[in-house]
């Protein structure tokens, strides 16, 4: 059986976070684009006084001010293998590094799965720990985030790195 989720809700420079943890791990920090409000939402405990979720709010603050360049978070993120073995291989990008989704596939061994790749980047319940912000295209384009473009820049800014340029989609009517 699954450990009840507790969550915590604060104001960050980039927005509203909301961090989710289970009783001994940090399961989603959602970002200020996600809705706060589903339906799954209602399920979690507003439980901002827990120790994990105090340290949670504290490192993403102090990350976002510049003073924190690691998380020591215990982590539990939920998805496939895939994703899994993606997420836990964006651990091993340095604060102020950027890889490719090419170098991210060829890091996991699977050098053909870029799309696959960015398709689980997507799907980062973690994002900012587990640093899916630090992907770009192999051109040096700032591609999809599920926070906005806008705060991938931001984040990437703070760490130092000045992406090239922006790969917009194409609208057609």
């Amino acid at each position: 059986m699954m450990s009840p989720l507790c969550y915590d809700i604060f104001d960050s420079p980039i927005g509203i976070l909301t961090v989710v943890a289970d009783t001994d791990a940090l399961c989603r920090v959602m970002l200020p684009s996600n809705d706060h409000t589903t339906q799954e939402h209602k399920c979690w405990h507003y439980a901002p006084s827990t120790t994990l979720l105090k340290q949670a709010r504290t490192q993403l603050l102090d990350y976002l001010h510049a003073e924190l360049h690691t998380f020591s978070l215990p982590l539990r993120p939920q998805g496939t293998p895939f994703q899994c073995a993606v997420w836990h291989a964006l651990a091993h990008i340095s604060f102020g590094q950027t890889w490719s989704y090419a170098q991210l596939a060829a890091h996991i061994g699977r050098p053909s799965a870029s799309r696959a790749v960015g398709a689980a980047n997507a799907r980062n319940p973690l994002p900012i720990v587990l640093p899916c912000h630090r992907v770009i295209g192999s051109n040096g384009a700032l591609t999809g985030f599920n926070g906005g473009l806008h705060i991938k820049r931001s984040l990437l800014y703070l760490e130092g790195i000045k992406p090239t340029h922006t790969c917009k989609a194409i609208m057609t009517s």
